[in-house]
């Protein structure tokens, strides 16, 4: 599937396609069982051409889990989520248990600082719209790959500041109001899947800017942000482009400067 909206912003990258299957595509990338990895890596990674798989076993984390829409995964972080998000687990660290997981993970003992107090952190993951994925995969794929047999669940652009401002005009181009796109704090795996997938349930649904994860942001350049919109909020945007403000000569001088 080709996309109206790429070509006219004038994307770096394809848009995504999260595409939800029983079917494991062949060759497609995969985090081994037991092995830590970043979703958005792989994320970057379809963005660039090559397709991504993930099931309950190999989702990179515990928060790409989560963020994947592999049910409520942080119920088993070591220590604590929301302690970890915050001041860090010292008491857990001393436990037989901690002493073997911190030598690897330093970070659940003083923690992320994301969060001020385990409180807040609690409030945050208590709240986030946890997913349960009725296939038995996960795939990221680029958007003109997808086969027509294939319907994503959420479409994903990976752009730049300028980009980003096409793309949040074109969010609200035919709708009331201007707060058609939120910019939710979370982990780069929930900006791009289960928030928009959340998003999907609304008869108007808002398009989520993401990758403001400062933990994730190594896996992207420093000048790229996501912007991530359920299958029918896509569909509503491409329909808009060729009348839109994306052919006008304001857009048009902007879209230069990013070649």
């Amino acid at each position: 599937m080709m996309s109206k909206i790429a070509d006219s912003v004038g994307l770096r990258y394809s848009p995504v396609a999260i595409v939800f299957t029983d079917e494991k595509p062949e060759g497609a990338l995969q985090f081994k069982e037991g092995r830590r990895g970043c979703v958005v890596a792989f994320l970057n990674a379809a963005a660039k051409g090559r397709t991504a798989v993930f099931d309950r076993k190999t989702y990179g984390c515990i928060g790409g889990g989560a963020g994947l829409g592999f049910g409520n995964t942080y119920t088993d972080f070591p220590g604590g989520i929301e302690y970890f998000l915050s001041v860090g687990n010292k008491e857990f660290c001393q436990s037989e248990m901690g002493q073997n997981i911190v030598k690897n993970w330093p970070a659940l003992s003083h923690g992320e600082a994301y969060k001020k107090t385990p409180e807040f952190a609690k409030s945050f993951t208590d709240a986030l719209p946890y997913y349960d994925v009725p296939t038995e995969y996960v795939v990221f794929k680029p958007l003109e790959k997808l086969l027509p047999s294939e319907k994503p669940e959420v479409v994903v652009f990976l752009a730049t500041p300028d980009q980003i401002s096409a793309l949040v005009v074109l969010a609200n181009y035919a709708r009331h109001g201007g707060d058609n796109v939120i910019v939710p704090w979370g982990a780069g795996c929930h900006s791009v899947c289960i928030i928009p997938l959340n998003e999907g349930r609304s008869d108007n649904p808002r398009g989520v800017i993401g990758l403001t994860d400062v933990s994730a942001r190594k896996c992207v350049e420093k000048d790229i942000l996501s912007f991530s919109v359920p299958y029918k909020m896509f569909l509503e945007m491409e329909e808009n482009v060729e009348e839109s403000f994306l052919t006008r000569d304001e857009w048009l001088k902007i879209k230069e400067r990013n070649k």
